[in-house]
């Protein structure tokens, strides 16, 4: 800018003195036309001289004139041009400072995007492990089934034949179950007879001269009352099978033992010797036998025999109804 104006100054300088020049000039010649004075030639060949110089230099001074005036235009015209330029300049560095900003932003985003996406590839790999691990447990699980479905076969068909048989057993319980009852029913009505004594807490009895009624007097069991303690009789209350039972104990020396009686008539007679005193020596025996109802049992202790009993119960006497008839 500085040095355009330099040389608009310039020429206007130059511009005035070429006038002022011009004018001298004409003014000279005016006055040499009318000096007639002769002159030296070689006076007249400087004069011609000059006369030649001055044209060439007006020339070239409006050529550069119409120069500057043109860089003048050009130069507007740039400056005009920068205006716009600065403008958009300014637009262009708002932008680009949004978008640095943006930029930043962005680079953020993409460090965050980054890290979720490494996050996220360790977590892709994590599963991706647990699938093929899931894959493995799938096939192993697979092949379990397939057991399962083979055994599960085979269980249902068991299942349906145990059905079958239970249905089999459920008909089965059901007739036992009327029976039971029926049975508990005739069982109710039957009467029930079972009795257990002991002999006496009075020690040794006998021996004696003649034959005695054991009469078992400790009554631990009496059920139907068929045992009387006062008699030593059992007395059969219906027609059946009867289980009886004896124990004969002596605690001195020589024969102890015992005879059964059916209506006054003997049917067993079991005896033992002890050789000595206060040895203890015992027996026991038992009897099934069918009685109608009245008959009667009790036991007898044979002459010159004796038994011992005490509080221990060593010498006792049962019996029970096994079945009607």
């Amino acid at each position: 800018m500085r040095v355009v104006a330099g040389l608009l100054l310039l020429l206007l300088g130059l511009c005035g003195s070429g006038a002022q020049g011009e004018a001298g000039g004409l003014g000279e010649v005016a006055e040499i036309n009318q000096n007639p004075d002769p002159k030296h030639p070689a006076e007249e060949s400087t004069q011609q001289s000059t006369k030649q110089t001055y044209p060439d230099v007006w020339t070239e001074l409006r050529a550069l004139r119409d120069m500057v005036v043109e860089q003048q235009v050009h130069m507007e015209l740039l400056q005009r041009e920068n205006s716009v330029q600065a403008t958009e300049l300014v637009s262009l560095e708002s932008r680009l400072t949004s978008s640095e900003s943006k930029t930043r932003d962005l680079e953020k985003e993409n460090a965050d995007l980054q890290t979720r996406l490494s996050s996220s590839e360790s977590e892709l790999l994590i599963s991706k492990s647990r699938i093929d691990q899931l894959e493995r447990e799938n096939t192993v699980q697979a092949t379990e089934l397939t057991s399962l479905g083979s055994r599960l076969t085979a269980t249902e068909s068991k299942t349906s034949d145990l059905e079958k048989e239970n249905a089999d057993l459920q008909t089965r319980l059901s007739s036992s179950k009327s029976r039971i009852d029926q049975l508990e029913r005739e069982n109710a009505e039957k009467p029930k007879v079972a009795f257990y004594t002991a002999l006496t807490d009075a020690g040794r009895l006998g021996p004696y001269n003649t034959d005695i009624t054991l009469k078992y007097s400790k009554v631990f069991t009496n059920t139907g009352k068929a045992y009387n303690p006062s008699t030593g009789f059992f007395t059969a209350p219906v027609k059946g099978v009867y289980w009886f039972q004896f124990t004969v104990f002596s605690f001195y020396a020589g024969y102890t033992g015992v005879q059964v009686f059916k209506n006054n008539q003997r049917i067993m007679y079991n005896s033992e010797k002890s050789s000595e005193n206060y040895v203890h020596e015992y027996f026991t025996n038992s009897l099934v036998l069918e009685l109608t109802a009245g008959d009667e049992i009790h036991l007898v202790l044979p002459s010159g025999l004796s038994i011992h009993d005490n509080i221990n119960n060593y010498s006792t006497f049962s019996g029970s109804l096994l079945f009607t008839l």
